[in-house]
């Protein structure tokens, strides 16, 4: 089944409990939240307070050495969390890590970042996120050459029988969201194609569009 994760960094910061429950009861499978530094990514955003006043939980952290925070995030209420290939000193020991607090350990990579970065971690983890686009900013454009990355992981999986889920994230909308699906991915990260305009009906759109990928 194909998931699909609002990312709350697009939502109303003012309504933002509302928000939360309102694509909630709209039928979105996870909600996305990430969690930035100001170092590996020029932007900071929401810690770890916000996470324990939500109820979910796919969290995305775009922080230097995040194996210094893990337990916090368990903690908050995280039932997934996601670190970056490149900010990681031991990727390996971070991810065993993030498994012994007893949640799922996703593994991304920047758009620049070469896949091979990420191979050798495919069958350990239990997502690998691909970067769509530049991270730290919400409203970017999809970036293209990033769907190949995603077709290779796609291979590797299928060739293991891996069931290591494949997430996108960045400037993805119900226009484009069937390159990834085409490619292999099956989480679905949006934010301003959720937000914008009428919530329900956008999150409608998008399950429509997954029925045929299923």
């Amino acid at each position: 089944m194909i998931k699909l994760a609002p990312s709350i960094l697009s939502a109303d910061f003012a309504k933002l409990g509302e928000d939360v429950v309102r694509i909630d009861k709209a039928g979105c499978d996870w909600i996305h939240i990430d969690v930035m530094d100001g170092m590996f990514v020029p932007n900071i955003s929401f810690g770890m307070p916000v996470i324990k006043a939500n109820k979910f939980f796919d969290v995305h952290l775009m922080i230097e050495e995040p194996i210094r925070y893990l337990q916090q995030f368990k903690e908050a209420g995280a039932d997934m969390v996601t670190v970056h290939v490149e900010a990681c000193e031991d990727v390996e020991k971070t991810i065993d890590e993030i498994h012994k607090l007893g949640i799922k350990a996703g593994l991304a990579c920047n758009p620049e970042t070469p896949v091979d970065d990420i191979v050798p971690y495919i069958n350990k983890v239990d997502m690998i996120l691909i970067m769509t686009v530049h991270p730290g900013f919400g409203g970017q454009s999809y970036i293209d050459e990033c769907t190949e990355k995603v077709e290779i992981v796609n291979a590797i999986v299928n060739e293991y029988r891996l069931d290591t889920l494949i997430q996108v994230d960045g400037g993805v909308n119900t226009e484009n969201v069937c390159i990834p699906l085409d490619a292999g991915a099956n989480v679905i990260v949006a934010g301003s194609a959720v937000y914008k305009g009428d919530v329900e009906k956008n999150i409608e759109v998008f399950k429509n569009k997954f029925i045929s990928f299923e």
